[in-house]
C-alpha cells in the first residue's frame, strides 16, 4: 500500500474509534434547589417550610481526597462513580395553632434549622451509596422565624404569634448514611419503563437519630440515570444528580419510608437546657408520590408526601408538597 493511502488508513481508523466516544455524553455537575411546603395543601402546621440550594459534582470534577476517602470505606467498589455534594439550607417547624402566643404544651415546638451540608455519593449505576455530615444552628439563630414571617407577608397571611416560645440555640450534628439498591433495573412494562429501587440506612447525631428503611418504584419512559429526585432530610433518599438517556423523558414515582426514631430534637426539645417538647412517636413514616420530567440539562418534579403522626398531640397526618429543579452543566 502506498505510503500516502497507508496514512489515511490509519487516520480513518482512529477518527471511526474515537467517535463513539466523541458522541457519548459527557457528565456534569448539577444544581438543584428544592422548595418544600405544606401551602400546597392548604396546611400551615408542623413540617411547614424547606429550602434547600446544593451543588453535586462530576465524577470528573470530584476533588482527590473524596476519592481517597471513597477508596477507604467498606462500600467501595472500583469502578464506580464518585461526586461529592455541597448544600446550604432552611426547614422551618410550627404549632398546629399558630394564631396562640403561648402555643399549647401539648403542641409542637417552634424551631428552626439553618444548616450546610457535605456528602460523599458513589453509584456503580444500580447500587447508590451517600454518606453526608450537616452542620447548622437551630433556634432564633437560624432565623426561621424572620423567614416565615417574611413569606406570610408576601402571601398576605396572618403572622405565626407564638415564636418567642421557640426552641433556645443550640448547634446541630447529623451524619447520615444510605445506600439505594436497584433490585429490578429498567425494563420494558406495559409500553413503558420500571424500576423499583429499595433504600436503607441510619442518621446519628443531636438533632436526629433514627434507622430507616423504604423502597420507589419509577415507570415512564426515556427514564434518566437517577434515583428519583432529591428531598429534604428526613426523607426517601433521591439523587441530587440525573443523566439523561434521551433529550425528552419523563415518569412517575411513588414511595413509602419508614423511620424508627429514637431522637428528633424538633419534638425532644433543647439537649442542654430547658425548652418546650412533646411526646413524640418512635415510629413515622411517609408515603410520597409524584412526577419528574427531563428535558436535555433540566430536570424537574414535583412530590406529594403524606407523613404520619410524629408526636401525641397532633391532630392529623402532615401533608406538604416538594418542588426539585436540578440544572445540568
Amino acid at each position: 500500500m502506498p505510503p500516502t493511502k497507508f496514512a489515511l488508513a490509519l487516520l480513518t481508523s482512529a477518527i471511526l474509534s474515537a467517535a463513539p466516544a466523541l458522541a457519548a455524553p459527557s457528565e456534569k455537575g448539577t444544581l438543584s434547589f428544592q422548595f418544600e411546603n405544606d401551602l400546597f395543601f392548604n396546611q400551615d402546621h408542623d413540617y411547614t417550610n424547606g429550602v434547600q440550594i446544593a451543588y453535586t459534582t462530576a465524577p470528573d470534577d470530584t476533588p482527590d481526597w473524596a476519592v481517597r476517602l471513597a477508596h477507604l470505606l467498606p462500600w467501595f467498589e472500583e469502578g464506580r462513580e464518585v461526586r461529592t455534594r455541597y448544600a446550604l439550607g432552611q426547614t422551618i417547624y410550627t404549632p398546629q395553632n399558630t394564631a396562640l402566643a403561648n402555643p399549647l404544651p401539648t403542641d409542637r415546638p417552634y424551631a428552626g434549622f439553618l444548616y450546610g451540608s457535605m456528602g460523599l455519593v458513589t453509584d456503580s449505576g444500580t447500587h447508590l451509596d451517600q454518606l453526608q455530615v450537616t452542620l447548622g444552628v437551630i433556634g432564633p439563630a437560624s432565623l426561621a422565624s424572620d423567614s416565615q414571617k417574611w413569606i406570610h407577608s408576601i402571601i398576605d397571611e396572618a403572622k405565626p404569634a407564638g415564636w418567642a416560645t421557640q426552641l433556645r440555640d443550640e448547634p446541630g450534628l447529623i451524619i447520615t448514611y444510605q445506600r439505594t439498591v436497584k433490585i429490578i433495573e429498567p425494563q420494558s412494562v406495559l409500553g413503558g419503563v420500571l424500576d423499583i429501587a429499595p433504600h436503607w440506612g441510619a442518621t446519628i447525631g443531636n438533632v436526629y437519630d433514627y434507622a430507616n428503611a423504604g423502597a420507589m418504584a419509577r415507570f415512564g419512559f426515556n427514564l434518566p440515570q437517577d434515583y428519583g429526585p432529591i428531598r429534604i432530610q428526613p426523607s426517601l433518599p433521591g439523587s441530587g444528580y440525573f443523566e439523561p438517556t434521551a433529550g425528552f423523558g419523563a415518569y412517575l414515582f411513588a414511595g413509602v419510608e419508614g423511620r424508627a426514631v429514637a431522637r428528633n430534637l424538633f419534638l425532644d426539645g433543647n439537649s442542654f437546657v430547658d425548652s418546650r417538647s412533646v411526646s413524640k412517636f418512635n415510629l413515622v413514616g411517609d408515603a410520597a408520590f409524584g412526577l419528574a420530567v427531563t428535558f436535555e440539562s433540566f430536570r424537574i418534579a414535583f412530590t406529594r408526601v403524606v407523613r404520619t403522626r410524629e408526636y401525641k398531640g397532633q391532630q392529623n397526618q402532615n401533608a406538604f408538597g416538594a418542588v426539585d429543579l436540578t440544572v445540568r452543566f
